[in-house]
C-alpha cells in the first residue's frame, strides 16, 4: 500500500515558470500609456466638446453677455463691481495671477481662502465686511446682513447675491441714479430666478444682468 508521502516523494517536481522578459513587459506597459492616452487624452475630450457644442451652444461658449455686439462678460461668472450706481456682488478673495497679492473677481486664478469657520482671520474680516455692508447701504445697526455679502464663494467668481442682499442695497442704487427705489427694485425682481428644481439654494439674481439692465434705463 503506498502512502500519500510516498506519492509526494515519487513525484515528478513540476517545471519552473519562465519570467516574462523585460522588453515584453516594457512594450506592453507603452502600448497601454498610448492606448489610454488616445481614448482619455483625445478621443473622450472630443466626443465631449462636440457633444456639448451641438447640444449647449451658449453653455459651452461661456454663457458670454453681450451688449451692442460686444462682449461685456459672462453670466456665470461674477465681476468686481464697486461703484455706488451698481449692484455689488458677493466679496472675492481671488488673488492675481502672479500670487502677489488680492486681485477680486480674477477669473484666471479662481480660489478662496481656506480660512475655516474658527479661523480668526475669517471672523474679523466677516466683521468687517458686515460694518462696510452697513455703511455703504446706510442700514442701522439692527438690519441682519445676509451671509452671501460677507462671505465669499468657494470660487470667488460667484455671478449672483440673494434677493435679500440685492434689496438692501436699493437706496444706495436708487440715490446714485436718481431713480425711485420701487424702480430699482423692480429692476432686480426682474432678474429673478427661484430656487433649483424648487428646493436648492435661496432666490438669487444675477449682478452682471441687473446692472446692465440699470444702465439701460
Amino acid at each position: 500500500m503506498t502512502t500519500p508521502n510516498a506519492n509526494l516523494q515519487n513525484s515528478a517536481p513540476l517545471p519552473a515558470e519562465r519570467p516574462t522578459p523585460l522588453p515584453r513587459l516594457l512594450l506592453s506597459a507603452l502600448l497601454a500609456a498610448v492606448l489610454f492616452m488616445l481614448v482619455c487624452g483625445l478621443a473622450y475630450p472630443l466626443l465631449t466638446t462636440l457633444v456639448a457644442g451641438a447640444a449647449f451652444p451658449n453653455q459651452a461658449g461661456g454663457s458670454l453677455v453681450t451688449r451692442n455686439g460686444q462682449v461685456v462678460g459672462s453670466a456665470v461668472l461674477g465681476q468686481n463691481f464697486t461703484a455706488p450706481r451698481y449692484l455689488h456682488g458677493r466679496p472675492s478673495m481671488t488673488s492675481k495671477t502672479d500670487g502677489s497679492g488680492l486681485e477680486p473677481y480674477n477669473a484666471e486664478n479662481s480660489g478662496a481662502s481656506n480660512w475655516g469657520p474658527t479661523n480668526a482671520k475669517l471672523q474679523g474680516a466677516v466683521q468687517g465686511r458686515i460694518a462696510a455692508f452697513r455703511q455703504e447701504n446706510g442700514l442701522g445697526a439692527d438690519v441682519p446682513v445676509p451671509i452671501d455679502a460677507v462671505t465669499a464663494s468657494a470660487s470667488g467668481l460667484d455671478p449672483d447675491v440673494t434677493l435679500a442682499t440685492a434689496l438692501l442695497q436699493v437706496n444706495r442704487i436708487a440715490q446714485a441714479r436718481g431713480m425711485q427705489p420701487a424702480g430699482v427694485e423692480r429692476v432686480i425682481r426682474t432678474h429673478l430666478k427661484g430656487r433649483d428644481l424648487g428646493l436648492l439654494g435661496e432666490p438669487r439674481v444675477n449682478v452682471l444682468a441687473v446692472n446692465l439692465s440699470l444702465d439701460g434705463q
